[in-house]
């Protein structure tokens, strides 16, 4: 996939780049031109102002003619007299030809040279220069005018860089809103800085996209919803019924027969009422999340499973582990409903799959990264190649026993994920049975001063 932050960027600086070389080819070829009028100009200039003092005879005495350095620039000055004798060439200069009048150029002694040749009354003369001289006066003209722009390039790709990351900051901003976004988040995207108008078109279809999924996974629960609760009425008034008829001798039926009836039943409503929470649950609004006391609830449902527990004969205890004094409350920010299901759920499946005489207990414990709830049994536990899966909506392990529905883990995952919470599932390893925690549930910002002293006690 290709970046639009490369492509922009390799454009930008391919198109800089281009535009400073054609700048910079323009720079000198004007600099040359420039520098080839000027020197042409003095070419003109030293012919018609040569001195007319200049003579055969005294080339021939040896006297040198002041010529006031005007062959400082590699001038070649050569004077032709009437007859067409040479009467005058620059000293430990190459000899030239007569090339002609005006300006002309011409190679010669493995040099270019420019000319300018003048006929006077008495006398011709030829001034000539090669053109590497013109060539380095441009070079030097050229880099006089063009080293402000090279001052100017860093300033330009930073700016480029900026504009460019600036551009496109709202995608930035757009892509992590997204996804900084709950899997479960339907929401519009709120649009909480001024938006482009390029990008308005994808959020709106995009919040239109979400609106639709909402619709749909809100007519799914909806349908869950309405279909566990007109299928846990009905099965408990026929679970009534039936009862009612074998107590008034209307209906009779053997007790093997009885029992595997009101087995089958009891299956259905429970798994109606399974049915009822997980829909509840994933409809469950964040509204719902306040402080709550996991004590106090933890608590109520040890006693109200302790009758079923002692009908097992399973020993059902609550431990809390780092509380701050004898009445912590372990306060939360929890929804009471969702963590009663929770725990309903947790406790059930730990009764359910432990022995007779066995153990099941319910810890509280406080920790650095907030409170975690275990609960520990002592029964069978988990094949390793199915503990990946025990979360999965209605799955069951293999030679699992009893009129469970597969869906108690699965409504607690989902209650600890709508809580930012993790779900860890583990045989044990001191003992056998499983291990269910909930762990880094929320402190209740009453409580945050507390917890910052539990993490010092653990350090």
């Amino acid at each position: 996939m290709t970046s639009i932050r490369r492509w922009l960027l390799g454009w930008l600086f391919c198109g800089l780049g281009i535009a400073c070389l054609i700048a910079g080819i323009g720079i000198f070829s004007a600099a040359r031109l420039e520098a080839g009028e000027l020197f042409d100009y003095e070419l003109r200039t030293v012919a018609l102002s040569l001195p007319h003092n200049i003579t055969a005879d005294g080339i021939a005495e040896g006297r040198d003619p002041e010529l006031h350095g005007i062959a400082d620039d590699s001038l070649v000055i050569d004077i032709w007299d009437r007859s067409g004798r040479l009467i005058y060439h620059s000293p430990r200069e190459p000899a030239l030809p007569r090339f002609g009048e005006g300006f002309q150029s011409a190679d010669r002694e493995g040099y270019r040279w420019r000319a300018f040749g003048v006929t006077q009354p008495d006398r011709f003369v030829q001034v000539s220069q090669p053109y590497f001289i013109r060539d380095d006066m441009a070079v030097t003209l050229a880099l006089r005018t063009i080293w402000p722009l090279a001052l100017l390039i860093p300033a330009i790709v930073v700016i480029v860089l900026v504009v460019v990351a600036r551009g496109l900051s709202p995608v930035r901003w757009l892509s992590q809103s997204l996804a900084a976004r709950s899997p479960e988040s339907l929401e519009p995207i709120a649009l909480t800085k001024p938006m482009p108008d390029e990008l308005r078109p994808l959020v709106d279809a995009l919040n239109g996209l979400l609106a639709r999924l909402n619709d749909a996974s809100q007519a799914q629960r909806t349908f869950v919803a309405d279909a566990a609760h007109e299928l846990r009425t009905p099965l408990t008034a026929l679970k009534l019924q039936i009862q009612g008829a074998i107590g008034d001798g209307s209906l009779q039926v053997d007790h093997g027969t009885i029992a595997k009836i009101d087995g089958r039943l009891n299956r259905l409503i429970h798994l109606a009422q399974q049915l009822l929470s997980m829909a509840r649950e994933d409809a469950a609004p964040e509204a719902a999340i306040a402080p709550m006391s996991l004590r106090a609830l933890c608590e109520m449902r040890v006693a109200d499973f302790s009758l079923l527990a002692e009908a097992r004969h399973i020993d059902l205890g609550l431990e809390l582990e780092h509380a701050l004094s004898d009445d912590d409350a372990f306060t939360i920010l929890g929804d009471t409903h969702a963590f009663a299901a929770l725990v309903n759920n947790l406790l059930d499946n730990a009764i359910r799959h432990t022995p007779p005489g066995g153990r099941v207990d319910v810890t509280l414990r406080r920790e650095t990264q907030g409170i975690t709830l275990t609960v520990l049994d002592s029964g069978t536990g988990i094949p390793e190649s199915e503990i990946d899966r025990v979360c999965d909506r209605f799955y069951r392990c293999s030679g699992t026993s009893g009129h469970g529905s597969g869906l108690g883990l699965a409504i607690a995952l989902r209650v600890a994920q709508r809580h930012h919470a993790t779900l860890d599932v583990k045989n044990r390893a001191d003992a056998s049975g499983l291990a269910v925690s909930v762990r880094g549930l929320r402190v209740a910002a009453s409580s945050l001063r507390e917890s910052d002293i539990v993490s010092g006690m653990n350090a």
